[in-house]
C-alpha cells in the first residue's frame, strides 16, 4: 500500500516534471521568438529613422530652393514694375512732345 502511494506520487511528479520541461521549452521558444521580433523592430526602427533623416534633408533642400526661388520671383517683379513705370514715364513724355510740336516727333 505505502508502496503503491509512494509509486503514484513518483509518477504524478513524473508527469508534473514532463509537463514543467515542456512548459520551459515553450517559454525558451517564445522568448526566441520575441527576441527575433524585437531585432527585426529595432533595425526597423533604424531604417525609419534613416528615411526621416533623409527626408528631413529633402524638406531642408526643397525650402532654401522654394526660397531662393521666391526671392527670384520677387525680383522679377519689382523688376517689371519699375519697367512699366520707365514705360508710363516715357509714353507721357512723347504724349507731351507730341502735344507741343503739333502731333509730329520731328
Amino acid at each position: 500500500s505505502e508502496l503503491g502511494s509512494v509509486q503514484t506520487r513518483t509518477s504524478e511528479n513524473s508527469k508534473a516534471f514532463q509537463r514543467a520541461e515542456r512548459k520551459v521549452k515553450e517559454l525558451q521558444f517564445a522568448q526566441t521568438e520575441d527576441k527575433k521580433n524585437q531585432d527585426r523592430m529595432s533595425d526597423l526602427a533604424s531604417k525609419l529613422q534613416q528615411k526621416i533623416k533623409t527626408y528631413k534633408k529633402q524638406i531642408e533642400e526643397a525650402e532654401e530652393i522654394a526660397a531662393l526661388n521666391l526671392a527670384k520671383y520677387r525680383k522679377a517683379q519689382q523688376e517689371l514694375e519699375e519697367s512699366e513705370e520707365r514705360s508710363k514715364m516715357a509714353e507721357s513724355q512723347l504724349t507731351t512732345i507730341r502735344q507741343t510740336r503739333g502731333g509730329s516727333i520731328f
